[in-house]
């Protein structure tokens, strides 16, 4: 492996806030969580954590031979992953106090239902494409990477989201409270937005 695995943690950490932040997925687990309790729940979690192996794959793959043709893409991604963080938790804390909306059309009983629902949510979220294919370069020189090395990153990024959205899932009626909580919910966003800033000034700093 070339990547270290200090690495490895600040990616892990960048998967963990990302997942932190409110979203498409978030929207879809607490639908189904709320409509059918975990058991319709985790269908969508397997569905989701396909799109998080396939979009790394495709950002390691693609990146490696854009770089195969322009040497200094590599550094202008680093400062893409920056800006992105940024935007990221600069609009998560402006709109700290946004409510997520209900979406019935997620509820749709059985497992198959939710695991298409989980893939077409991964696959068609704006946060996840840019996580992925704009902020991941950022973490690594994808020009050097080993297969063990993607084998790593494709791990984490399977991993990482896998638990969060089953404990998120699992408790879910907790978790429906805090963000039935005005106050609770700004805080929540508020972290959520200066971890993002965070993990922007140490990949502007590394």
């Amino acid at each position: 492996m070339t990547i270290t695995p200090v690495e490895l943690l600040f990616y892990a950490g960048g998967l963990f806030v990302l997942f932190l932040t409110p979203g498409p997925v978030w929207v879809a687990l607490l639908a189904r969580s709320m409509s059918g309790g975990f058991h319709a729940a985790w269908p969508l979690a397997l569905g989701v954590v396909v799109g998080d192996v396939i979009w790394p794959l495709i950002a390691i793959l693609g990146v490696t031979w854009i770089v195969d043709q322009a040497g200094w893409f590599m550094d202008a991604l680093r400062w893409v992953a920056v800006a992105m963080f940024l935007v990221m938790g600069v609009l998560l804390i402006r709109n700290a106090d946004a409510k997520l909306p209900e979406n019935s059309a997620l509820t749709r009983p059985g497992m198959w239902a939710g695991f298409v629902a989980g893939l077409i949510v991964i696959i068609s979220n704006p946060k996840a494409v840019l996580f992925y294919m704009g902020v991941l370069p950022g973490f690594f020189d994808l020009t050097k990477v080993t297969p063990w090395d993607i084998a790593a990153i494709c791990g984490l990024s399977f991993l990482v989201p896998l638990i969060g959205n089953l404990i998120l899932a699992v408790s879910v009626d907790r978790v429906r409270g805090v963000l039935k909580s005005p106050s609770a919910l700004k805080r929540m966003n508020t972290i959520a937005g200066w971890l993002l800033i965070g993990v922007a000034a140490v990949i502007a700093v590394s």
